[in-house]
C-alpha cells in the first residue's frame, strides 16, 4: 500500500534519532537526571547576542515585505553579505549570484545533488560519515560510494580513494569537521584529494565535483584551522548551515556557495535556485535569512565544548577506551569494548547511557558520543560508564 523502499528503510532509520527517542521513554521512567544522552547533536547553547538583536530589530520593524516570497535563491542583500565575508576568507572571486539560500544544510545537499546527478551516477564519501547521505543521494537518482578511512588516524584512505573513482563518480562529499569523529582533514590530506580527483577527470574526461558540507566549520579547538574548500579546489560547492555555529538547529537555515571557477558556473547557480523551488522548499526562511545576513561572522565560543571534550576524552581513555581526540565539532568516536557495536551499545543502555553504534555512521566497532549536553549530566554520567567497563573486565 505505501513505498516498498520506504518501508524497507524504515528497519534502517537513523540510530540518532532511535537513541533520542529511546532517552525520552527512559527519562519519563527514570527522571531526566538519571538518564545520560549522549545520542543527538543538539546544540545545548543559546544564539549568540548577535542573532538575539537582529531577530528583535526585523520582527519589530515597520520594513514591508520580509513575510513574503522572494527570489527562490533569497535575498540577493543576505547573499551578497555572505559571498563578500567568503570572498575574503577564501581570495575567490564570488558574489551574490554565487549563493543560494536554503533550508538548512540538509535542504541545501538535496538541492545540489538534484542539480548535479544523472541516473546511477556516483558520490563518494569518506567513512564513517552522516548516513543521511545514502538518502540524500538516494533521492536524485544516484549511488553512494563508501571509502574507509586509516583507523588510527580517520582521516580519508587515499589509495581507496583513487581506486574507487570511476566515469560515474560525479560527486565526493567532504565533512570537514567530520560528523562523527571531530576529525579535521588537514591540508595535506585535502591537496591529495584534490591531486588524485585532477589526474583522474584528465585520465576519465569527466568533471568531479567536490561538497563541502561544512556545518562545523567554525566549532574547532587547539587552534586548528579548518582549510579553505574554495581556495583549494575548482569544482568547490560549499554547503553551510547555522545549526551549530548559532544555535538555530529549528530554524532550518543554510546556504549554498559555488566557485566561480567551475565551468558554465551561471548554469548551475540556475538549476539551483531552480531545484530550491522544484524540491518544494520555494525558499529558505525569510525572516531568518535576514538575521543570519547579520549574525554572518558573529564569533562562537567554543570554551564550552572544549571542557567537555576534554573531560570526557581524558576520563573515557583513563577508563581504557581507545579514542582518537576531536579537533572540531562536538562529538567523540570511541572504538565500542567489543566488535558488535550494537550490541555494546544495547548494554550501556542498562545504565541509562545513550550512545549512538557506529555502523549507523557506516562504520561498526565504534560509537558515538554527542557532547553538547549539559557538563553536570557529563559528570553525573561517569560512574555508570565506570560499571559499563566493569562488565567487559
Amino acid at each position: 500500500m505505501f513505498s516498498k523502499e520506504i518501508v524497507k528503510n524504515l528497519n534502517n532509520s537513523s540510530w540518532i534519532r532511535l537513541m533520542f527517542e529511546e532517552g525520552t521513554r527512559l527519562a519519563a521512567i527514570y527522571g531526566a537526571e538519571n538518564v545520560y544522552d549522549y545520542s543527538i547533536g543538539n546544540p545545548y547553547a543559546e544564539p549568540p547576542a548577535e542573532v538575539i538583536e537582529s531577530l528583535k530589530k526585523h520582527v519589530l520593524s515597520e520594513e514591508k515585505g520580509t513575510h513574503r516570497y522572494m527570489n527562490n535563491a533569497g535575498y540577493p542583500d543576505v547573499r551578497a553579505k555572505i559571498a563578500k565575508s567568503l570572498e575574503r576568507d577564501s581570495k575567490v572571486t564570488l558574489s551574490a549570484d554565487n549563493i543560494v539560500m536554503t533550508v538548512g544544510a540538509a535542504g541545501a545537499i538535496n538541492v545540489v545533488l538534484k542539480s548535479l546527478l544523472n541516473p546511477l551516477e556516483e558520490v563518494i564519501v569518506f567513512a564513517p560519515y552522516f548516513v543521511e547521505y545514502n538518502a540524500y543521494v538516494e533521492n536524485n537518482g544516484g549511488r553512494t560510494v563508501v571509502v574507509n578511512p586509516d583507523p588510527s588516524t580517520f582521516e580519508p584512505n587515499l589509495v581507496d580513494f583513487e581506486k574507487s573513482i570511476t566515469t560515474m563518480t560525479k560527486a565526493v562529499i567532504i565533512n570537514n569537521p567530520n560528523n562523527p569523529t571531530g576529525v579535521v582533514y588537514s591540508e595535506a590530506t585535502l591537496k591529495s584529494i584534490d591531486e588524485i580527483i585532477t589526474r583522474k577527470q584528465k585520465e576519465l574526461a569527466t568533471t568531479i565535483f567536490i561538497l563541502s558540507d561544512q556545518p562545523y566549520a567554525k566549532i574547532v579547538y587547539d587552534n586548528i584551522k579548518v582549510p579553505n574548500m574554495l581556495s583549494m579546489f575548482k569544482n568547490a560547492i560549499v554547503v553551510d548551515s547555522f545549526s551549530k555555529s548559532l544555535g538555530l538547529a529549528g530554524e532550518r537555515i543554510g546556504y549554498i556557495a559555488a566557485s566561480s571557477q567551475i565551468d558554465d558556473i551561471d548554469t548551475l547557480m540556475k538549476a539551483f535556485a531552480f531545484c530550491n523551488r522544484t524540491l518544494g522548499f520555494v525558499n529558505a526562511p525569510g525572516l531568518f535569512q535576514k538575521v543570519v545576513g547579520d549574525a554572518f561572522d558573529a564569533k562562537v565560543d567554543t570554551t564550552g565544548y572544549e571542557k567537555r571534550r576534554n573531560f570526557l576524552y581524558e576520563n573515557l581513555t583513563r577508563m581504557g577506551f581507545e579514542c582518537v581526540k576531536p579537533q572540531g565539532a562536538f562529538y567523540l568516536f570511541p572504538k565500542a569494548l567489543i566488535d558488535d557495536d550494537v550490541e555494546f551499545v544495547k548494554r550501556a543502555m542498562k545504565y541509562n547511557l545513550l550512545l549512538v553504534p557506529g555502523r549507523g555512521f557506516g562504520y561498526p566497532g565504534y560509537f558515538r558520543m554527542s557532547y553538547c549536553v549539559k557538563f553536570d549530566m557529563i559528570e553525573r554520567s561517569m560512574a555508570a560508564f565506570e560499571k559499563l567497563v566493569a562488565e567487559f573486565k
